[in-house]
């Protein structure tokens, strides 16, 4: 298979609508939308803990660290799936998520509720706990994009964003302001495993045991990164996608900072400004059915400069309404990106391509998000959260150039080729 052959002709995509009307498809995004929100809610909770037991550590350290926690063991086993030939079933996989994190989350609180917890101990459950975090995130896309057809996989994508959007960003936090004021964070843990026992119900009884493309899978499949090295546009696009979050993650570390100290305000205006975010994601996520036909490479390259500006006039926010407003306009612009790129990604695949692909690329690009907290944490301790959130604009925005020359260069070549491009699949 050559480069050209993933450019071939888009399908027509469905509507939102029209793929809410499968049964065991809205019952799984409802479970999924329940445990986004708890997930939201530890936004909020995390920090709130760490800044309560960092005891001699930097507050920016700390929360680095307690950010960085629940990817490293889960990056380790997604990798571990997606470049070996091992298929483990997405099922299997995101029961075992929905049953070990509860299980460890509800010890934590009850460290929190009695005031023994510690910042190692903290850290150390979020590391198990997490451990299937990965693996079973690309689980529930793998799940949900395998009960539809092809045209509908652009939708489900975009619901699935939605779903992130609205509970990490709108709900979420604002739950987890609240019960953290009110319990403390302890109530937050065990908010989120109530979640995940939630949707452990849900993929027990409404998700089919087998998947049309779990029958073609098995110990003699190809690797992932074989896979996705036969495609360059992908690989290409992969480096952009990491790039892009491993310069967001400052952004995770900056925020409480700035919040407490130049905005002053606490826990509660943490959330608020965390909703007014997804509140524009929750919007941008709605919009994105609207965006079935524009290029997806366009796309990508215009969210890539609309969100570098974000964090540059966050860093300029005298005030808290201001800088959820800021924040409500970069998460409009952030929304449509994940479902673009996994629609794209999905649509090139053949159904036994999906699990490895999908879970290697979610593993390589969430990747960036330990090693952007952990580079984020003394590069904001260096320079101060305003410092930090320009730092991280910048280096996003110079991103473009890579951006134009990976995606928009081979456009051009669409046209004349789609005929080869239809002779390559066969």
């Amino acid at each position: 298979m050559t480069e050209n052959s993933v450019v071939t002709e888009e399908p027509v995509n469905r509507s939102y609508r029209e793929v809410l009307r499968h049964r065991r498809l809205a019952a799984l995004l409802a479970g999924d939308l329940l445990t986004h929100i708890g997930m939201g809610a530890l936004i909020v909770a995390l920090p709130i803990q760490t800044l309560q037991i960092h005891g001699a550590l930097s507050p920016a350290l700390a929360i680095a660290m307690v950010e960085t926690a629940p990817f490293v063991l889960s990056t380790v086993l997604a990798f571990a799936l997606g470049l070996s030939r091992l298929r483990l079933p997405p099922r299997a996989l995101l029961l075992a998520d929905c049953a070990l994190r509860p299980a460890i989350f509800i010890t934590l609180a009850v460290l929190s509720f009695t005031a023994e917890l510690t910042l190692s101990v903290l850290v150390g459950g979020l590391l198990i706990g997490s451990l299937f975090r990965l693996a079973g995130s690309s689980s529930r896309r793998l799940l949900a994009t395998g009960m539809v057809e092809k045209e509908d996989l652009f939708a489900v994508n975009g619901l699935l964003g939605v779903n992130s959007n609205f509970a990490l960003y709108v709900v979420g936090p604002v739950v987890g302001g609240l019960l953290a004021g009110v319990w403390g964070a302890g109530a937050v843990l065990l908010f989120d495993a109530l979640g995940c026992l939630v949707l452990l119900a849900v993929v027990a009884l409404w998700v089919p045991a087998q998947l049309p493309e779990e029958s073609e899978s098995g110990a003699g499949s190809v690797a992932g990164w074989q896979i996705l090295r036969s495609r360059p546009l992908m690989a290409r696009l992969f480096v952009v996608v990491f790039f892009f979050n491993f310069f967001y993650m400052p952004v995770e570390v900056a925020l409480p900072l700035l919040v407490r100290g130049p905005l002053d305000s606490g826990s509660t205006g943490l959330g608020l400004i965390w909703g007014a975010f997804g509140a524009g994601a929750f919007l941008g996520g709605l919009a994105t059915n609207y965006l079935r036909r524009v290029p997806e490479r366009v796309l990508l390259v215009a969210i890539i400069a609309l969100w570098g500006l974000c964090p540059l006039a966050l860093s300029a926010a005298g005030n808290l309404p201001v800088a959820m407003t800021v924040f409500a306009l970069g998460g409009l612009v952030w929304a449509p990106f994940n479902p673009v790129v996994y629609s794209f990604i999905q649509s090139e695949l053949r159904p036994d391509e999906q699990q490895p692909v999908v879970t290697l690329w979610v593993a390589g690009s969430t990747l960036a998000a330990p090693l952007g907290l952990a580079a984020g944490g003394p590069m904001v301790d260096a320079v101060g959260s305003r410092g930090g959130l320009v730092l991280s604009g910048v280096l996003t925005l110079a991103l473009i150039p890579l951006a134009g020359v990976g995606l928009l260069a081979v456009r051009g070549k669409k046209a004349g080729s789609a005929a080869e491009d239809r002779h390559d699949h066969l």
